[in-house]
């Protein structure tokens, strides 16, 4: 039986720096059946130069190029519209990806019919290896309403099952988004424990965390549409679950 497909999507933003890391991750998967979509918003680098060099190296390698900056939601999204893969997998082009991570993880959805599956991932700064994020086994929508377990790099979801999703056109919290609305569909998502993913501290897009908490909050009002109160209750909930996370 053939490989499924598999559709990488990978937003690109004065990427000159990592993103040579992270397209040889991918050029380094033990899983082959794979096509590389960069959508570049409008970087002033040097990014789409290094993109269309390995294009011209590897046909599985696809670049796009947004007409304006529109943020990592509308690039992701422009990378899914043209994605032709059974399976949709996110990665940041300053993040990475454990060689095996496409083999493990898609035969570990095979096997068990996911719809909707993330791993556990390891943080990392330049060549320092940090904590190790390992999320719970399963999440659903209203578990995840509290606390977005789900790590981007990580997830993959199976258009058979689900259709194409595409993110919600916010500047932050897309991917929480994408993940509510596949929940919407299915029951539960559920984690492959393994550390098969990389993610970046130090490449200066952590946010500050009293902006990502405004950002919360306005995404619990205005795109979950959820009441003042019941906002405020998920907001407490998540507040406190992210405090716990980043103290331990």
């Amino acid at each position: 039986m053939p490989e499924p497909l598999v559709s990488i999507i990978m937003p690109a933003y004065n990427s000159e720096k990592y993103i040579t890391k992270s397209i040889e991750s991918v050029l380094a998967q033990t899983y082959k059946n794979w096509e590389l979509l960069i959508t570049d918003d409008r970087s002033s680098d040097n990014t789409q130069h290094i993109v269309e060099q390995y294009c011209g190296i590897d046909v599985r390698v696809r670049l796009f190029v947004n007409k304006e900056n529109g943020g990592a939601g509308v690039a992701r999204n422009n990378s899914i519209m043209h994605a032709k893969g059974r399976y949709i997998a996110f990665l940041d082009s300053d993040d990475l990806w454990n060689a095996t991570k496409l083999e493990k993880q898609i035969t570990y959805m095979l096997e068990h019919e996911y719809a909707l599956t993330y791993t556990s991932y390891q943080k990392f700064t330049g060549d320092t290896y940090l904590g190790v994020v390992t999320p719970p086994l399963s999440t659903s929508y209203s578990k995840l309403l509290s606390s977005n377990v789900i790590g981007c790099l990580t997830a993959i979801y199976d258009t058979k099952i689900v259709g194409k999703q595409f993110m919600p056109l916010i500047r932050k919290r897309q991917d929480m988004g994408l993940w509510l609305q596949i929940l919407k569909v299915i029951p539960e998502a559920y984690c492959l424990p393994d550390v098969l993913a990389y993610y970046r501290v130090d490449s200066g897009m952590t946010q500050n965390k009293l902006k990502i908490l405004k950002w919360q909050w306005r995404f619990y009002r205005d795109v979950v549409n959820l009441s003042f109160f019941s906002a405020a209750y998920r907001f407490f909930i998540y507040s406190i679950k992210g405090f716990l996370k980043h103290s331990s």
